[in-house]
């Protein structure tokens, strides 16, 4: 039991919250909640980035396997670009909270702010490397996110999609200048908008 909170008032189901996906330049951002079960320790978790794919693999069974409560949700690139990033991100993480079951009493955020939640909530800077709950919502939104990457790269695989998974890459940026614009790709964001802009000047020309 915890004494998190304003009042101080005893706390047991809290939610540890984090996202992944705002770098790239297409598909969902994804977000995941989770409340960890003391009675049932998961060893090992930390920053999903610090682990490799097939830790994150392995926790990532673990955690649905263990926890009291889990979530995964996401936003899409057309609310990416109609909300910005940024709203898109607090967005995913709001529908991860609201989805769980039992829902928490307390929320810790990864990152200096929260979403809009039903419950208190708190930021907690590098919360996926100090807080277990945040570690593995990470983790399960990282393992979550790779393989929406990996079934967009078996149905578009010229532009690599396994290997960069939609990031800002040298390959990427030259995929998009041979191959052009996916439906799934982010309008909104600068690189993907340069290749439009200079597709709609062609044909104009």
């Amino acid at each position: 039991m915890s004494t998190l909170g304003f009042d101080f008032r005893p706390v047991e189901l809290v939610a540890g919250v984090d996202e992944v996906g705002r770098g790239p330049l297409i598909g969902n951002v994804v977000a995941a909640a989770v409340i960890l079960d003391p009675a049932r320790p998961i060893a090992g978790l930390t920053d999903s980035k610090k682990l490799s794919a097939a830790k994150r693999e392995r926790l990532y069974d673990e955690i649905q396997e263990k926890a009291l409560a889990w979530a995964i949700a996401s936003a899409s690139p057309e609310e990416i670009d109609e909300l910005n990033i940024l709203h898109a991100s607090m967005l995913a993480m709001r529908r991860a909270v609201l989805a769980l079951d039992p829902q928490p009493e307390y929320a810790l955020i990864d990152g200096n702010r929260c979403p809009e939640l039903p419950c208190p909530a708190e930021p907690v800077i590098k919360g996926d490397l100090l807080v277990a709950a945040i570690s593995a919502a990470s983790i399960l939104a990282k393992v979550h996110r790779d393989r929406e990457m990996q079934v967009l790269h078996e149905l578009h695989p010229q532009y690599g999609f396994a290997s960069h998974k939609g990031y800002p890459t040298k390959a990427h940026f030259e995929a998009l200048a041979e191959h052009g614009v996916l439906p799934e790709h982010r309008r909104s964001f600068a690189p993907v908008r340069r290749v439009l802009d200079a597709k709609r000047i062609l044909n104009t020309e």
